[in-house]
Parts: structure tokens; C-alpha cells; sequence
């Protein structure tokens, strides 16, 4: 096959997790298959400097999504795109009016990974974003519930919609563990024999970091322990402010997004998450790969899926302290012989998501994409 090229659209190359796969795609993407571009809007983002050095990069000039059309479809007119792949809906809807303004044969590939829904307004909504997807060649889900919720809340076809989960940079990760190195001004949070519990995520309402507070507050009546919160967002202040109310905000430490955040896993005695929704739980299958024992809510429907419902990790209700609090006490006060095949089964559970083999799924589905390309082609 031709060497085709790959447009690659986000918003911004950022901290979230959405940047961190589209990195982990476009690092890994096979250069004698394809030829990877990535365009983002005028802004700057902190995994940018990972971004391979053989990789065209383009900022559009404008930091509005809505005026990004009409310079995107630029993009793909003039770079001759034969894929362009986009992911969340907001930059989806972008990406779809991009290509088609841009009258070019280009076809859209759009990567779904929220489970979104419910109310009566949000599924209308979700609907009007199923009609700009049916007119992408593929819908990629990065869960089989992610995949049902496409078909029952989007109206998509399921024969449209391929499921790949979130590629993990297994050996990225092992490297920052072994060349990193916990800040200087962390370094007394792990040098005592407290029990170190560990998060990562923005500080929004979905994360749930307040029942994990309440969790946390319980868990430390019975045992020596110590709670670091990586991760930036709104409710930072608010979060503060019930530990505080909990009598433990000298033994919950924010300390912000983190470069490497993995050396902070390894070095924990448990990582948690509190979500109520992830499409995935991408940073639940890093924490596996640094070998960081895991407890986690049933969020759906990613959690349950990545640690095979209990197989991998241990899962909780979703916002309730007690169960929680439970969970992790239980987890924590393993013998070593028991979170020794913990962490084993963790790592071989991590193999499944590495990075090399999810890639090879996107570049089938790319590959296949261009078939109809270039059957458009001869047809034109």
C-alpha cells in the first residue's frame, strides 16, 4: 500500500488523557504505512515536547474551536489527507465539517471514549451528534460500553463502530520509572512508614474525589496513612477545604499535574479511583503497568472492563465512603505474598493495552478506511 497520510486533529496537545492517546497513536504509528500530521488550535500543551521529532506539526491560528473549521479544511486540502482523525464530540463535530468543506475525498475517523447520557436533553444532544457520525467512515469506541452507548444514545450503526481500547506506553512508562525521580519537595510524603494511597485526575465533579476524602478519612482511624491527589482543576480549593473539615488535610497532599507521574505510582502502596464515569479508566492500566495495586469504583463501564470485574484490582459502589474505605483497608493489609500476585496479575493485565499491539488495531482501521479511499478514487 501507497504511503498514506494521517491528519491527527485535537484541540491541544494538554495533560488529559484524550492528548496522551492521541501521543501514544501517532508516536507509535508505522512510518512505512502511513505518514502521521498533527494539528492542533494556537495553544500550548505540556505533552507537546513528546511529540516525535519526525512528525508535522501544525497550530492553527486561532484558539476558537467554532473558527477552526475553514483552516482545518485548508489543512486537509492542501497536506492531500487520506484520514482524518479526530476524538471527543465537540472536536469530532470540527473534524466532519472540516472534511467536508475542504471538497476533498479525505475520510473521517472519529474516536468516541465518554460514556455520556442519561437525562432526557443529553441524549437529544447526543442524537444530533449522531448524525454528523454517521457521515464519518468509522467510529472507533475505547470500550464495549462506550460501543452500546453509541448505538443506544447516538443512533449509530454498530457495524460502523470498531472497539479499541486506549493504548499504554508500557515501555515509556518502565523508563520514566527507572531515569525518574520523586520532586525534592515530595520526597518526606513516602520516607515514613505511612501507608501511601495515590490518585490521578482533574479535580471535577466525576472523578468523585470527595467520597475518596470521606474514604481516606475513614481508612485513617485504623491505620498510619497518607493520600497524594495528582491533578489540577476547579474543586481544588473545595477539596481543600473538607479535608480540613475531616481533620486530615496534614496528611492529604495536591500536588498538581505531574510530568511523571508514574515514579509517584511505583513508589505508593495503592492507587484508587473514585470515578463515576470512565469510558476507559486509561490511568488505571498505567498504575497496573508500574505495579501499583489498584481499587477502583465500578465506573462505568471502563473500569469494570479494564480490570475484568474485580480480576485485576479491587472495585467498590461508586460514592459510597464506607464501601470504599473497606476496600482499601482490605487491599492495604494484604500479606506479601498475596499483593505480590496482585501486582504480577496487574502487569500481565497492562500487557494487554501496550501500545504497539492497540496501535496496530488503529492502523487496520485506518487501512481499511483508505480502501474505500481509494475506491473513491478510481471512481473519480
Amino acid at each position: 500500500m501507497e504511503k498514506k497520510k494521517v491528519l491527527f486533529f485535537i484541540y491541544q496537545m494538554g495533560s488529559g488523557g484524550a492528548a496522551r492517546t492521541m501521543l501514544n497513536i501517532i508516536n507509535n504509528l508505522d512510518r512505512t504505512r502511513f505518514t502521521p500530521i498533527l494539528v492542533t488550535l494556537n495553544y500550548d500543551g505540556d505533552y507537546e515536547e513528546y511529540v516525535k521529532p519526525d512528525i508535522k506539526f501544525i497550530k492553527l491560528r486561532t484558539k476558537r474551536l467554532r473558527s477552526a473549521i475553514f483552516p482545518l479544511a485548508k489543512v486537509i486540502r492542501n497536506e492531500k489527507a487520506a484520514i482524518v482523525f479526530s476524538t471527543i464530540p465537540n472536536y469530532n463535530t470540527i473534524a466532519i465539517l472540516a472534511k467536508l468543506v475542504s471538497f476533498t475525498r479525505a475520510k473521517n475517523v472519529v474516536r468516541e471514549a465518554a460514556y455520556l447520557g442519561g437525562d432526557f436533553s443529553t441524549n437529544i444532544k447526543l442524537m444530533m451528534y449522531g448524525l454528523l457520525y454517521r457521515l464519518s467512515s468509522k467510529i472507533i469506541a475505547l470500550s464495549k460500553g462506550v460501543k452500546d452507548n453509541l448505538v443506544n444514545r447516538y443512533k449509530v450503526s454498530a457495524k460502523n463502530v470498531d472497539v479499541i481500547y486506549n493504548p499504554v506506553d508500557l515501555e515509556g512508562i518502565e523508563h520514566n520509572i527507572q531515569t525518574g525521580q520523586i520532586a525534592d519537595e515530595h520526597q518526606s510524603i513516602f520516607n515514613d512508614n505511612a501507608k501511601v494511597m495515590i490518585t490521578a485526575g482533574r479535580l471535577v465533579k466525576d472523578k468523585d474525589h470527595k467520597t475518596l476524602l470521606n474514604a481516606f478519612a475513614k481508612v485513617n482511624t485504623r491505620l498510619h496513612a497518607k493520600l497524594v491527589i495528582l491533578g489540577q482543576g476547579e474543586l481544588e480549593q473545595s477539596l481543600k477545604e473538607q479535608a480540613k473539615k475531616l481533620n486530615i488535610a496534614d496528611k492529604v497532599f495536591f500536588i498538581g499535574f505531574q510530568r511523571n507521574p508514574y515514579i509517584y505510582f511505583r513508589h505508593a502502596d495503592l492507587f484508587v479511583l473514585s470515578s463515576i464515569h470512565e469510558g476507559f479508566g486509561h490511568v488505571l492500566a498505567e498504575s497496573l503497568a508500574a505495579g501499583t495495586p489498584v481499587v477502583s469504583t465500578y465506573c462505568k463501564p471502563g473500569a469494570a472492563e479494564v480490570l475484568n470485574h474485580g480480576e485485576f484490582g479491587v472495585m467498590c459502589e461508586v460514592g459510597d465512603a464506607e464501601d470504599m474505605a473497606a476496600k482499601i483497608y482490605e487491599t492495604l493489609t494484604l500479606n506479601e505474598e498475596q499483593l505480590t500476585r496482585m501486582i504480577e496479575k496487574g502487569k500481565k493485565r497492562a500487557s494487554d493495552f501496550a501500545a504497539k499491539a492497540i496501535v496496530k488495531q488503529y492502523e487496520n482501521t485506518f487501512a481499511n478506511t483508505i480502501g474505500e479511499y481509494n475506491r473513491d478514487i478510481d471512481r473519480g
